[in-house]
């Protein structure tokens, strides 16, 4: 957990003005922090909703060291404890956690501090808070809040849903004076009702900052050479921080993981199967700043609070878009361009339709996931822009295309394609909707395979008449057709069949097909290019070599501590260090993100190197 915790008091009655600058080393507040700081110090409870590294912690942590007590912090992950924790010592904050892999001595030395008012703020599992230990121990000590992070696990119709979170509702009836702020970055309005209502916060002030990511960049493209890819994605980050790669299966992220160290990556599998040894490796070496590719199911990522992840991919179609958003917000926490590439197919459309069609959940939350589940659809198959889609999902209206996205960077094109619509869809019926793509295209093609030999479909009137266009185009239209929802999957064995309510009027030639045309392999990898900015660009020879000698300190500094580098200095911070020269640590101070605690543990040594000749 790092160094011992600093054992002096904080400043009784200070404003969170100068809590904000005397420990976070931040001259003002950002967005809607100061709102939701002025309503937890008048006692009010909040449910706040910022994006991914919109600095949602200091809306509890600047108002936890202004009150009274110690402010508690309900957090799902211990990564996510431990990170927040070793941040906060860092600036001399009295903060510690309390979760299971914890040494029974080490348990007892925290609740010796809590007892004795030695603590400023802890962080404690659901689990571990609701038994009757903690909260009898908890009842003798005087609390200043009470925090619940990731609060959108609480909502069962969220994409992180965890049952123990429904009972943090009995906090009211606990801590009946104690002002509570839920905190998310992601919920859609039915989610954000959902929370409010199961945490028993009715009159609690909303605050929702905009989830507009603008350095993050959207792409989605169709499968066709999944490795491939991958591997043009993440060239464009090479060697520049981290990435993570969400496969579909645990098997899916052992076999990327090799394919990506057999061509010269740095590259780690990681999935829930994993012996905890190997996850903790895992875990740690991605902390520690190291660049690296994670191959993960979506076990992997909340509460990894890396800086520098450069590149998020998804091999398959996440649910939801909440799901989709959270994962891809896990880049680019620095405010440096980052890239998000979503592949896709329509077997993978039609499976999970499939899926959820037979899933047996209540009518009413089937509905829901498949409400979630088409807007996800939509989202890959849009000729608009993706960011304005994907905002839509959450309430919110991009009056203007975000610039940064693959759709507003190359427009795509789109044909009418009724007659191939039509084509495909009396294949299908024609066949008996029992077959797959490859067996329909096939058909389409007027291919002689084994499979249409064995059931005389080279007789039917079908066979044949789409021959004049290739493979790729036709499962093109077949996935795009799927998307609109006018084939679905039958079975369990991958067939496609007409879903009639769409298919009908296009067979009838009631209603025209418009569809976007595909780009060709050359052009998709193409379009994955942003803007490829390198932080460090600005930098001059000089400038750079004192950026490099102070991630050389950095790291080992890091390393003696045991922490994560980024807790030390973020890399935006050491580059302002390098651009402002501070010659003394009052200069250093006026340094945005240093703090007086900073200043006293690291001031001299910084100064030092920036005095040394390069």
């Amino acid at each position: 957990m790092g160094n011992p915790i600093d054992r002096f008091p904080r400043h009784v009655g200070e404003t969170p003005e100068a809590v904000l600058h005397r420990v976070f080393g931040f001259e003002s507040f950002r967005g809607l922090q100061e709102s939701a700081v002025q309503a937890v110090m008048k006692g009010e409870d909040v449910l706040v909703l910022m994006p991914t590294g919109g600095g949602k912690s200091l809306c509890y942590q600047v108002p936890a060291l202004c009150r009274k007590g110690v402010g508690l912090v309900i957090s799902p992950l211990i990564a996510l404890m431990e990170d927040q924790v070793a941040g906060l010592r860092q600036l001399g904050v009295r903060a510690s956690a309390l979760h299971s892999e914890m040494e029974y001595q080490d348990q007892q030395t925290v609740r010796e501090d809590l007892l004795c008012d030695q603590l400023d703020l802890l962080y404690i599992s659901p689990e571990r808070l609701l038994t009757p230990y903690s909260l009898n121990l908890l009842r003798r000590c005087s609390l200043s809040l009470i925090a619940i992070d990731e609060a959108h696990c609480v909502s069962a119709w969220g994409h992180d849903f965890r049952p123990e979170y429904r009972e943090l509702a009995n906090l009211k009836q606990l801590f009946p004076r104690v002002p509570r702020i839920a905190l998310t970055a992601t919920a859609d309005p039915r989610t954000r009702s959902d929370m409010l209502a199961a945490l028993d916060m009715p009159q609690a002030h909303i605050l929702m900052g905009s989830f507009h990511r603008s350095n993050l960049f959207l792409q989605a493209q169709p499968k066709h050479s999944e490795t491939r890819q991958v591997l043009d994605a993440l060239d464009r980050h090479m060697g520049q921080g981290a990435a993570i790669v969400y496969c579909g299966s645990r098997k899916k992220t052992e076999t990327l993981a090799r394919q990506l160290r057999e061509k010269g990556h740095t590259a780690f599998a990681f999935h829930a199967g994993m012996s905890p040894a190997d996850k903790k490796n895992v875990l740690l070496r991605f902390r520690s700043g190291e660049p690296m590719i994670v191959a993960a199911t979506i076990a992997f990522g909340m509460g990894i609070d890396r800086p520098d992840v450069r590149t998020v991919i998804h091999l398959d179609m996440p649910t939801s878009p909440e799901g989709y958003y959270q994962q891809i917000g896990r880049a680019g926490r620095d405010g440096e361009p980052s890239h998000t590439l979503l592949l896709y197919s329509g077997e993978g459309v039609a499976r999970a339709r499939y899926w959820l069609e037979e899933a047996q959940v209540p009518e009413a939350e089937k509905r829901a996931m498949q409400g979630r589940l088409e807007s996800m659809i939509s989202l890959t198959e849009t000729t608009g822009c993706r960011t304005q889609a994907i905002l839509a999902c959450f309430g919110e209206t991009l009056h203007e295309p975000c610039g940064h996205c693959d759709n507003c960077l190359h427009p795509p094109s789109t044909f009418d394609a009724t007659e191939a619509a039509q084509k495909v869809l009396s294949t299908i019926y024609r066949t008996g909707e029992r077959f797959g793509a490859v067996q329909l295209i096939a058909v389409l093609k007027g291919k002689m395979t084994e499979a249409v030999e064995r059931h005389a479909l080279q007789h039917l009137s079908v066979f044949g008449i789409g021959k004049d266009r290739t493979d790729v185009w036709w499962r093109m239209v077949i996935r795009q057709l799927i998307a609109r929802g006018a084939i679905g999957m039958v079975g369990d064995h991958g067939g496609l069949g007409l879903k009639r309510e769409t298919a009908r009027p296009i067979l009838r030639g009631e209603v025209s097909v418009s569809l976007r045309e595909d780009a060709t392999s050359r052009h998709m990898a193409s379009m994955g290019d942003t803007p490829r900015n390198d932080p460090n660009e600005g930098l001059s020879d000089e400038e750079y070599r004192h950026f490099l000698a102070l991630k050389m300190w950095r790291r080992e500094e890091a390393y003696q501590q045991e922490i994560p580098p980024y807790i030390i200095f973020r890399d935006a911070t050491l580059r302002e260090i390098i651009r402002a020269r501070p010659t003394n640590r009052q200069e250093l101070g006026d340094i945005r993100g240093v703090g007086q605690s900073k200043i006293e543990r690291y001031g001299d040594a910084v100064l030092a190197i920036l005095q040394e000749a390069p």
